[in-house]
């Protein structure tokens, strides 16, 4: 697989107006299921962030829906069966990490699994610390 995208990425597609929409859509436009994938665990975080934002930014559930509709017919989907989910957990108790970073743990090891040689977010720092694994296929769109 060629490219692994995060949440990050997902909602900058999504809002027209977000600071890093235009380099995001044009990342998401360019992959297909053959080429791009996302964590299913995404899918999740991207909803909870659109329908949970403030004021006129706040996306109804049938918009973001619509928009994970997009993302499901574009990108492969990832997700940990219950040993690997457990991997991770574990390793990340060894790893000391803590906190929301057991997320992007989880994100992490979709990526791996799906063997992809980029993981694109613009979180770089939320990742960097889950290993050179990892860390050696980071890069922003």
């Amino acid at each position: 697989m060629d490219a692994f995208l995060d949440t990050s990425v997902l909602v900058a597609t999504f809002y027209g107006d977000h600071e890093h929409h235009e380099p995001s859509i044009r990342m998401f436009l360019s992959h297909t299921k053959a080429t791009g994938c996302t964590a299913a665990h995404c899918l999740a975080e991207t909803y909870s962030v659109v329908t949970g934002m403030p004021g006129k930014d706040r996306a109804s559930s049938d918009e973001a829906l619509l928009f994970l509709g997009d993302v499901r017919e574009r990108l492969t989907l990832v997700a940990l069966d219950e040993v690997e989910y457990f991997k991770v957990l574990e390793g990340a108790a060894a790893d000391g990490i803590t906190g929301g970073t057991t997320y992007d743990a989880l994100i992490a090891r979709c990526a791996l699994k799906a063997d992809a040689q980029t993981l694109y977010t613009w979180n770089t720092k939320h990742f960097t610390r889950l290993g050179e694994r990892v860390a050696s296929r980071l890069k922003q769109p």
